[in-house]
């Protein structure tokens, strides 16, 4: 019989009958939300197609040996390998997502309550704003990473400033003089952490042949990382958004500040709007 950590199908569900109705509900009520709130840790981060994958096969293999082992007897070596897999699979996924779960409980430490988040977003989103509306005006191209809830992997060199973010601050960071505008500003945990950091650029192809290696950049960074990337195209002056891999088209300034409200209040992803902004560059 196929078993999960370490209890047969059989005995998980003598314990179903062994309990009464609200009991039942109460329980499964619990499951349900320690596997949604694993689920919305991991999303828009490497681990979740992962483990969304390994949870779905894990239920197809149970209900398979459940309902046709059960009525043939057969499935007995797929049965052997599932009894003595799923733990080990179980164990590995913790190793695997050791990151993830370093960084969660780092955040325990510095959980924020709704209120304080989205006044913190709100700071961030008018900042970057107002560097964006400037950098645009003037065509200057510029790339600023907003991280949310798992630290940015796949980046290098640059220049750490642990510095208020500030439009000031940004639009001398992106001056076409300065030794630091070719590349991106990070920033983490509401300040910006270092200026100059080269990213991941995503392959060929994903971006319009119009569009430059600022705009692969975000791509790349956004794909496999929870985070935003805010793009200012040195040509256009277009602004564009990007996030889980996917470029918005241009839009306003008016439409940024809401939609970057919106994501770091939220702390998660949003869906990546096509929608063009009025009065934004093409």
């Amino acid at each position: 019989m196929g078993s999960i950590f370490g209890l047969s199908i059989s005995d998980v569900a003598d314990v179903f009958k062994a309990d009464g109705p609200l009991e039942i509900i109460l329980e499964l009520g619990v499951i349900w939300l320690g596997v949604y709130g694993m689920f919305r840790f991991l999303r828009g981060t490497r681990g979740a197609g992962v483990v969304k994958g390994f949870f779905l096969v894990a239920v197809a293999l149970a209900l398979m040996i459940r309902v046709f082992g059960d009525a043939t007897d057969g499935f007995s070596r797929l049965r052997f390998l599932f009894d003595r897999a799923f733990n080990l699979l179980a164990i590995l996924l913790v190793v695997v997502f050791q990151p993830e779960l370093r960084a969660a409980m780092g955040r325990l430490g510095r959980a924020q309550f709704f209120a304080a988040r989205r006044a913190q977003a709100s700071g961030l989103a008018e900042e970057i704003t107002d560097a964006a509306e400037f950098l645009s005006r003037n065509r200057f191209g510029a790339l600023i990473v907003i991280e949310r809830q798992i630290g940015i992997g796949d980046i290098a060199g640059g220049t750490e400033l642990d510095a208020k973010v500030s439009a000031t601050l940004l639009q001398s960071i992106f001056w076409p003089n300065s030794p630091l505008h070719d590349l991106a500003v990070v920033i983490r945990n509401g300040r910006i952490w270092g200026a100059g950091v080269q990213l991941p650029l995503a392959e060929e192809g994903s971006v319009a042949n119009t569009l430059g290696s600022r705009h692969r950049a975000a791509v790349g960074v956004t794909l496999d990382n929870d985070c935003l990337a805010v793009v200012v195209s040195e040509e256009t002056g277009g602004i564009r958004i990007a996030e889980s891999g996917k470029l918005s088209e241009p839009i306003s300034t008016k439409l940024l500040r809401e939609e970057l409200l919106r994501r770091l209040s939220a702390q998660q992803p949003g869906f990546v709007f096509d929608r063009r902004g009025e009065g934004s560059p093409a």
